[in-house]
């Protein structure tokens, strides 16, 4: 009990802990450090095997997660095949749908206005806000 006491307080021994705890004990003091040099090992082992459990689960945790949001983009593949399968809105969409290939490095708010046209069945036009600001304006907070 002396000893796990001892290295709870600190798990490395300098050699006037090692002769003190060797005299209370009654033992040599080399047997002190075989014990602190074990009890480390031990202590590694099981710090790394908690680390690994803790990395397992986290693990798990994005994988569902990875999973939930596979299922989200494909609900919403569903649900914007059914919105540009209304007659007003196809020729937005497959405009939108076309351009949505070249996203990747284009402007956001050019994407959002294509989807908003999409929606609306035009071309996104210049919606104005009742102080006369364009919607799709990136300088414009809303």
């Amino acid at each position: 009990m002396l000893l796990e006491t001892s290295f709870n307080f600190s798990n490395k021994l300098d050699p006037g802990q090692k002769s003190q705890l060797a005299q209370q004990l009654g033992v040599p003091p080399k047997q002190v450090a075989v014990w602190y040099q074990n009890k480390r090992a031990r202590w590694k082992s099981q710090t790394l095997e908690e680390k690994c459990k803790s990395l397992k689960h986290r693990l798990e945790s994005v994988l569902k997660e990875n999973e939930r949001l596979k299922r989200e983009i494909e609900r919403l593949k569903q649900d914007m095949t059914l919105v540009c399968n209304i007659p007003s809105l196809s020729s937005s969409c497959d405009e939108v749908g076309s351009s949505s290939l070249k996203f990747h490095g284009q402007n956001h708010h050019h994407m959002d206005k294509e989807i908003y046209a999409c929606f609306i069945g035009g071309d996104g036009g210049e919606f104005e806000r009742p102080e006369g600001h364009n919607f799709f304006d990136p300088s414009i907070s809303l």
